[in-house]
């Protein structure tokens, strides 16, 4: 009976469904104080590794995989959106009997943990956008400079992702977000996790992200802390229109993936943060 309980209590608590869709995520630390961290678009919880150890010395630290991503189902019937990555969320925390959160998302993580704050306000106490967009589906001039001056351009082709060039368009795409000083396992790690993702998780994730223009209107109060790259997919006047409640950082040297090129500075920023919240 000892060595059985043993072996369950070894056991991954993870049990989350979407829909019927099974739900990957991951618990580390036993604080009260939680963190979830959301991951972008074709990446997986592995996102954060140079985080989680940290993170959970002092806070409970959740990663998980969105729907179609990484080790979780794609959704039964196909539709990518960004109420059904909030869902998963909404899943993972009610599995993980956490009530009070933080919610980190890089990315389209952005997007997402906006959604749930839209959703499920009673549950967040701070939010942390990652390089994240925060006007979604509106084409036109980039949203934030770099420290030259330099912006990013519109919104990608959801259907470049797909046929048999589809591939090559998302390794290239991919690469755009490096920068010369990224560092090449670095490159390597970002490259292998993202172009396993599925052609139907690429095409419709994508879809979703950029055409969810709802979200445009929804502004909330919680505390908030933008942790940019140095060429930004938001400014810091952006942010304030969705979050009156902000504060801007802009990681000089970065490209997309602030928080594996810099995880010392990164973690220092978010966990400053984190010790102004009150849960």
């Amino acid at each position: 009976m000892k060595l059985l309980l043993s072996i369950a209590l070894a056991l991954p608590l993870s049990s989350a469904t979407v829909d019927g869709a099974k739900i990957h995520w991951s618990s580390k630390g036993s604080a009260k104080q939680a963190v979830i961290l959301v991951h972008g678009w074709t990446c997986d919880e592995t996102s954060w590794d140079a985080q989680v150890p940290i993170l959970s010395q002092k806070y409970r630290v959740i990663t998980l995989d969105l729907p179609g991503h990484g080790q979780s189902d794609p959704p039964k019937d196909g539709k990518f959106s960004m109420a059904v990555f909030a869902r998963a969320v909404e899943a993972v925390r009610a599995d993980a009997k956490v009530d009070k959160m933080v919610l980190v998302g890089h990315s389209m993580g952005t997007p997402v943990i906006r959604e749930y704050a839209r959703m499920y306000p009673r549950h967040v106490v701070g939010l942390v956008p990652v390089d994240g967009i925060v006007q979604i589906g509106a084409p036109g001039p980039p949203q934030g400079k770099d420290v030259q001056g330099k912006g990013r351009g519109g919104p990608p082709n959801p259907a470049a992702m797909s046929g048999p060039d589809g591939m090559k368009a998302r390794e290239g795409m991919i690469r755009g977000m490096f920068t010369p000083a990224t560092p090449a396992a670095i490159q390597q790690h970002v490259l292998k996790m993202m172009l396993a993702a599925p052609e139907a998780t690429a095409v419709g994730a994508m879809r979703a992200t950029f055409d969810s223009t709802s979200l445009n209107d929804f502004v909330t109060t919680v505390p908030v802390l933008g942790i940019y790259a140095g060429t930004p997919m938001a400014n810091g006047e952006s942010l304030k229109k969705v979050f009156p409640n902000s504060e801007y950082v802009q990681v000089a040297g970065t490209g997309h993936f602030v928080m594996m090129e810099r995880p010392e500075e990164f973690n220092r920023l978010l966990i400053a943060f984190l010790g102004k919240v009150r849960y």
